[in-house]
């Protein structure tokens, strides 16, 4: 990617690197964050004996890497791969490959504008990274709550055409909370009643769905997590006061989304 970051990692930053040169003892990596340069030492490629380094690392290979100390003096950076953690890696890997998606973005701007990307960056791509850490934590912005580029100082033109492609491009994220509902009455008009309780739930907008014996998949979507829960509690605690007025079993659990 052609934007880098300013200055030096701190220590325990998550980085993404590319393998450079491999060596009998050390691995020598681009630090693509920043643009530098790091090592890392074979004790810190993988736990245990590493009889062969190039078993683990080659030569244009993307790794995610943890900065372990810093030489500011002398520009040396240490690195380890066997101390990334698996969540770290995924979290950073998707960052990652979010970053490269939302440059291409900036990229086709380039061509509508017909200048180069380079161009785009220094007439908004920096002046977005000045008020946000990523271009894609800007980009999700403009998708969900609406955000204005042109009050960081772009250009009017500009930043509609950023906001125009970006608004094709990127989707608002959608979370899902769901569960299975169980319903039944011994009443002899039990069925009549249980309707009742499922149209309650389809008002309050409930997906819902018959999986046989009395159970229903129940459940809605929302952009925020936080409102998807607040919105199912409030069906279900309405639908489940119905049920006990009209003396039907109510017994909801849960399921991940």
């Amino acid at each position: 990617m052609l934007y880098k970051k300013k200055g030096m990692p701190e220590v325990n930053e998550v980085v993404m690197c590319t393998v450079k040169k491999v060596l009998f003892h050390s691995v020598f990596v681009d630090i693509e964050d920043y643009g530098l340069e790091g090592m890392i030492h074979i004790s810190e490629v993988s736990p245990g004996r590493i009889r062969n380094i190039r078993d683990y690392v080659k030569e244009g290979k993307k790794i995610v890497c943890k900065v372990l100390n810093i030489k500011r003096d002398k520009g040396h950076i240490d690195l380890s791969l066997r101390r990334v953690n698996l969540a770290q890696r995924k979290n950073k890997v998707s960052e990652y490959k979010q970053e490269q998606k939302s440059e291409k973005i900036l990229e086709h701007i380039a061509r509508e504008l017909k200048t180069d990307l380079k161009g785009v960056y220094e007439n908004a791509g920096y002046k977005i990274l000045e008020n946000y850490d990523t271009l894609h934590s800007a980009f999700v912005d403009i998708v969900e709550n609406g955000v204005s580029l042109e009050k960081f100082g772009i250009d009017k033109k500009i930043a509609g055409k950023i906001e125009e492609f970006v608004k094709e491009k990127i989707k608002p994220a959608i979370v899902s909370v769901k569960g299975t509902l169980k319903l039944s009455s011994l009443d002899g008009k039990g069925v009549e009643l249980v309707k009742k309780v499922l149209n309650n739930l389809v008002k309050s907008n409930m997906e819902v769905s018959y999986l046989g014996s009395g159970k229903y998949n129940v459940g809605l979507q929302d952009k925020n997590y936080k409102d998807a829960e607040s919105k199912l509690k409030e069906a279900l605690d309405s639908s489940a006061k119905l049920a006990k007025e009209l003396n039907v079993n109510f017994d909801f659990s849960r399921k991940n989304a």
